[in-house]
């Protein structure tokens, strides 16, 4: 099983994505903390994720791209917050103009991922905070549920697989 609930909390300016996967912690923790796993799914099917510059440390800056079947490249970018391997970590997330940098006129988002045990496996939580209310409806309406639901639905065959590969 991946995602099992969708909270949007309209009075805290949220959305929280709750999945379940049957894997340990530190499994799952690897499809945050190596890149090449985390391109596998950031991106719903058919937008593979590309993360140029990567790393999880406080401070630091993450840049990627998205590519779609067509070959346009949609950008974007993190802040990292704050890092708790293997029990999750906080960013900031915006969109981004085709070199790499933050758009003012799109909404961010500070995401929230924790990772807890559940059983033998793991459940993840992802928390967006939005700015405001018109932000959170801005990026739902452009898919963002849908999106995450479809991302999310591909690390299964990755925390299954070899972490290696």
């Amino acid at each position: 099983m991946t995602m099992i609930d969708v909270q949007k909390d309209p009075a805290a300016r949220t959305l929280t994505f709750t999945a379940r996967f049957d894997a340990p912690v530190e499994r799952v923790w690897q499809v945050w903390a190596d890149p090449r796993q985390l391109e596998r799914w950031w991106g719903p099917p058919g937008y593979p994720a590309t993360f140029a510059d990567f790393e999880l440390a406080p401070g630091r800056e993450v840049g990627y791209f998205m590519t779609g079947p067509d070959g346009k490249r949609y950008h974007g970018w993190w802040r990292i917050l704050s890092v708790n391997p293997p029990r999750g970590l906080e960013f900031e997330d915006g969109f981004a103009d085709d070199d790499g940098r933050p758009n003012p006129d799109m909404p961010t988002t500070t995401a929230r991922v924790t990772l807890e045990p559940d059983g033998e496996g793991t459940r993840m939580l992802i928390e967006s905070t939005f700015p405001t209310n018109d932000a959170m409806e801005q990026l739902v309406a452009m898919g963002m549920v849908e999106g995450m639901r479809e991302a999310m639905g591909q690390i299964p065959s990755i925390v299954g697989a070899d972490p290696a590969a």
